[in-house]
């Protein structure tokens, strides 16, 4: 599934997170992003299996994948460039609706269902929804399941200082409010995402996490 040149080409980028390599590396990064829409295609190719309605809506492949180059909102440090990208599977659209993810990024492989990099209007929905039902994400958190395959539950790349203006004293969600994006993970092994078979393995992963999709619809 991942090309292990996909692999040195990130391990790269994390030691030379500049401009000036990247434009010196075009055809890897090109290649890198070629295996990403193979990815993507794939994930919807198998979509029947764990959501059937990311199998019912068009692939885009080209559009289903973060780009390298990093918005300054988005930036940890000075690095311009992510050097782990998301590959999506969605019946929506990456920063507006949860949907399926796997994450490729040297060490730190992982896959789920989020929103991780939500537009101001998700982020509000998605608060707006916590504090409407939390009984539901709870329901959501505690199932067997769920908390078989995401024993950490909720995650976020991103926290919040205090909860938003206007949705304190949420009750038990109120950490969960203080995430911009959340989602949950299974960390898988690098090695293991260069096999053809893993394919199997994510289908497992995506569909517990389907109940989170399926709160946040």
């Amino acid at each position: 599934m991942v090309e292990p040149e996909t692999f040195t080409f990130l391990t790269n980028l994390a030691r030379n997170n500049r401009k000036a390599w990247m434009d010196e590396h075009r055809s890897e990064r090109d290649d890198a992003m070629r295996n990403f829409t193979g990815i993507a295609t794939t994930l919807h190719d198998y979509a029947h299996l764990y959501d059937y309605l990311v199998a019912d809506v068009r692939s885009k492949p080209k559009q289903s994948f973060t780009k390298f180059f990093q918005e300054p909102r988005d930036r940890i440090g000075r690095a311009l460039y992510r050097v782990g990208v998301d590959v999506f599977a969605n019946a929506g659209h990456p920063e507006e609706d949860f949907g399926y993810y796997l994450h490729i990024e040297p060490g730190s492989c992982h896959a789920g269902a989020a929103l991780f990099h939500p537009s101001k209007e998700a982020h509000i929905r998605s608060l707006k929804r916590l504090v409407d039902d939390p009984q539901g994400l709870n329901d959501v958190l505690t199932d067997p399941e769920f908390t078989k395959a995401f024993p950490e539950g909720l995650v976020t790349r991103k926290y919040l200082d205090d909860v938003p203006h206007g949705f304190n004293g949420a009750g038990f969600v109120d950490p969960y409010l203080k995430m911009v994006g959340m989602g949950c993970r299974k960390n898988l092994p690098d090695a293991l995402l260069l096999e053809d078979g893993v394919i199997d393995l994510l289908i497992e992963t995506f569909r517990p996490a389907s109940q989170l999709v399926r709160y946040f619809e």
